[in-house]
């Protein structure tokens, strides 16, 4: 039976592919299979279905792009894993192929089921749609046959599996929000009882009918449930983004980057500090390992934790002081901002130091509209935790300062103890740096010293500040910076003509008391923003004027700068300026699809036809090295065989020398009693490797020394002090390690003949 099904295949796929053969069917399948005008017919199509059916276009976008994501890679990609079967031009030469050969397997299509899966969401929320939507995905699965990469039974069991696991997503979807909607949304389900017409009821058009608008004013559903409706939203949007980052740090997309295998080997080495940053790092690394074991999850897994707990704190800042909405505004704003959305996945030193930065400013906004001690104490500890995960957030003292300056009643606590038990509570956590430096020659004063150019006698370059604006627009934005742009002048007006920076913002409704008191605090919130986040950033900004400043060194303020927007974004709109909302939707509509690609390029290739070219992909600094370890270690096992002795490796740059450490697997079980991997040796350390062991003992032995070349960079001579430390030196050539058929990295390797 099953042979004469696969026969049946066969025969349906040569009639299709061979005898309908004909010119037009040759210019026209190719382009149903995919085509450059695709992804802007869908955005643009998107953007039409979102604008006239408000709701329900919204829904139905967002339903398509969540069956799509989820059942390709989960469920199609699997059953294609699991089945294996080869692409009919395998088993068949006389095979017409129009749109190239990939080696993925056939069973089931993927195009197929994406297509069905779209069409079944546009027909559940939109009954006409099928007229246009099924000719479509039919017409895509046949050209799947017709340009020879699929079976017939490919396209019909995709496009099967991709309506059914569409129809079952909105389907528990809205049967979840019929019971969830009415328990923890009821005024949003008043006006949206049902998701799609699936149901028997019709579905509404989104807009509320007389009689829900008359129930929705009524004062206890206005007063209270708008405010805790946005604080549960906000609640679900941060747990699904928890959830999302988990799984995204779990899966194999993407391995480590330089500084976080070299940061996991401080973890290895506790000390009071390291080389060229304080010990927070080296701690966090340490949990996760610990409760993960030493794995790319371990190292990575209090990112998306911190990343949650500092979102929630915000909406709950939010909730308290202005408005919820406002909350979820900068949780989403952070989500699509690029800059901060690499330190929601990996787990560097700018993670720790937002963290920190944000509980000090919320703590010390609390500490000065109150008379206690506690918010300055807490205050006062997230300083000085901050200064022990990155040492610009020693900055933070002067963005208090300023404040200070700026505000009247906020000097007056400067007469009590709390401001100054908050600068004596920080000020111990220099003692850990303080105490290693001492003991280790001032290596981090002299670094940071080289880091910032002060070694250098000052020449005015343009292109220092050039690239840094340009590298900021990218990643801070456009439009969301646009918004803080205008959230600093406003203020900065403000504060120029004397005037309120602000009107108070807390809607909740309170006895006269409390709306005072309310609107005390809303005077001084925007001013109290620009100060957490301004001065950071124009000092680095204006500090491209004498060195080269990394786009990430003013990753502290972004947060107190999209607050700032926020606040005064929401000010703006209740003075009837509503563009302000087109400017949060452009940002969204720009940075979430951007956050997207730069999490999976490969996403490129799928949407476009064409991968992302190697020199541009921002992932090839997190890709590739576990094949490079791999390439690496096989000719350190060549060269143990031959010799019949121990064969160490040395890396030239502290990056290699942390990955191969890691992805070695028995270079990892040495770490950090036993390594058989070092830093190459120097006259005065030059990273932290040069405070630990070296390889000076292992005299008699050979070392592989690995070195990566830049694209396009000729190798040179070895370096005169590895030539003078073993008994000679023979160059083994380079190595191309590829991804996707691509060369990403090119490693050089030289064969150190006996130390001496």
């Amino acid at each position: 039976m099953t042979a004469w099904l696969q026969s049946l295949d066969a025969a349906l796929f040569r009639f299709i592919n061979q005898s309908l053969s004909n010119p037009f069917f040759d210019w026209l399948m190719p382009v149903l299979s995919g085509n450059k005008l695709f992804v802007p017919a869908v955005i643009v199509a998107s953007a039409w279905l979102i604008w006239k059916q408000r709701t329900r276009g919204a829904l139905c976008v967002a339903f398509v792009l969540l069956a799509v994501a989820l059942g390709d890679p989960l469920i199609i990609n699997s059953i294609k894993h699991a089945v294996g079967r080869p692409r009919p031009f395998v088993s068949m030469p006389e095979c017409i192929t129009l749109v190239g050969r990939t080696s993925s397997f056939s069973l089931p299509s993927a195009h197929a089921a994406n297509m069905a899966a779209a069409a079944m969401v546009a027909f559940l929320f939109f009954r006409r749609s099928w007229r246009f939507m099924v000719p479509l995905a039919a017409g895509v699965a046949f050209s799947r046959v017709y340009n020879g990469v699929h079976y017939v039974s490919d396209v019909l069991l995709g496009a099967t599996l991709g309506a059914g696991y569409a129809a079952v997503m909105v389907w528990a979807m809205d049967r979840c929000w019929q019971w969830a909607g009415q328990k923890w949304f009821p005024l949003w389900w008043e006006q949206f009882p049902r998701l799609c017409e699936m149901g028997s009821e019709p579905m509404p058009s989104g807009r509320l009918s007389p009689t829900r608008v008359d129930a929705a004013l009524q004062p206890s559903s206005f007063n209270l449930q708008p405010s805790l409706h946005w604080l549960r939203l906000g609640y679900l949007v941060i747990a699904v983004l928890f959830i999302a980052r988990l799984a995204y740090i779990a899966s194999p997309t993407i391995e480590l980057s330089e500084d976080e295998a070299y940061q996991w080997q401080w973890s290895k080495h506790p000390a009071l500090a390291y080389y060229s940053k304080p010990p927070g790092i080296a701690v966090a690394q340490w949990i996760g390992t610990h409760l993960w074991g030493d794995t790319a999850f371990g190292v990575r897994f209090l990112a998306p934790c911190v990343t949650a707990l500092m979102s929630a704190l915000l909406l709950r800042f939010f909730a308290r002081e202005a408005r919820a909405k406002l909350g979820l505004f900068v949780v989403l704003a952070a989500t699509a901002t690029p800059l901060l959305s690499v330190g929601a996945v990996l787990m560097t030193v700018d993670c720790l130091s937002v963290l920190f930065w944000t509980l000090a400013m919320l703590s010390g906004w609390q500490a000065v509209h109150s008379a206690a001690l506690r918010p300055w104490l807490l205050t006062g500890l997230w300083l000085g935790l901050g200064f022990l995960s990155k040492n610009t957030n020693a900055f933070q003292l002067a963005c208090f300062a300023l404040f200070f300056a700026l505000s009247k009643p906020a000097r007056a606590h400067l007469r009590t103890a709390g401001p100054w038990l908050a600068l004596g509570t920080a000020a111990l956590a220099l003692l850990p740096q303080l105490v290693w430096n001492a003991q280790h020659g001032w290596a981090t004063v002299e670094h940071l010293h080289n880091r910032a150019g002060l070694a250098q006698a000052w020449k005015f370059t343009p292109n220092y500040l050039i690239d840094f604006v340009a590298a900021e627009l990218a990643l801070l934005n456009p439009a969301f910076l646009a918004l803080i742009f205008g959230g600093v002048l406003t203020t900065l007006a403000a504060l120029r003509a004397g005037g309120a920076p602000v009107a108070a913002v807390c809607d909740r409704r309170s006895d006269t008391e409390q709306r005072s008191q309310s609107a005390a605090k809303g005077h001084w919130l925007p001013v109290f923003l620009l100060c957490m986040g301004l001065p950071l950033f124009l000092g680095y900004f204006l500090y491209t004027l004498r060195a080269r400043v990394q786009p990430n060194w003013i990753v502290p303020a972004v947060i107190p700068l999209l607050c700032l927007a926020a606040v005064q974004a929401d000010a703006c709109w209740r003075r009837g300026v509503r563009s302000v909302r087109g400017w949060f939707i452009a940002g969204l509509a720009l940075g979430l699809p951007l956050v997207i690609l730069l999490h999976d390029t490969n996403l490129t290739g799928k949407l476009f036809g064409q991968p992302l070219p190697a020199k541009f992909d921002p992932l090839n600094r997190v890709r590739g090295w576990k094949s490079m370890a791999e390439t690496v270690e096989a000719e350190r096992q060549k060269a143990i065989a031959a010799d019949g002795k121990p064969v160490f490796l040395i890396g030239a740059h502290y990056g290699i020398t942390s990955l191969l450490s890691f992805y070695i697997p028995e270079a990892k079980a040495g770490v950090p009693h036993a390594p058989i991997v070092f830093y190459q040796s120097s006259e005065k350390p030059e990273n932290q490797y040069g405070f630990w062991p070296g390889y000076a003992s292992r005299k008699g032995q050979s070392a592989i020394f690995v070195q990566e070349l830049k694209k396009g960079a000729q190798p040179e001579p070895p370096p005169a002090r590895l030539t003078a430390e073993f008994t000679r030196i023979e160059d083994l050539g380079t190595r191309e390690i590829q991804y996707r058929g691509r060369t990403i990295h090119t490693v050089r390797l030289l064969l150190c003949r006996e130390l001496k």
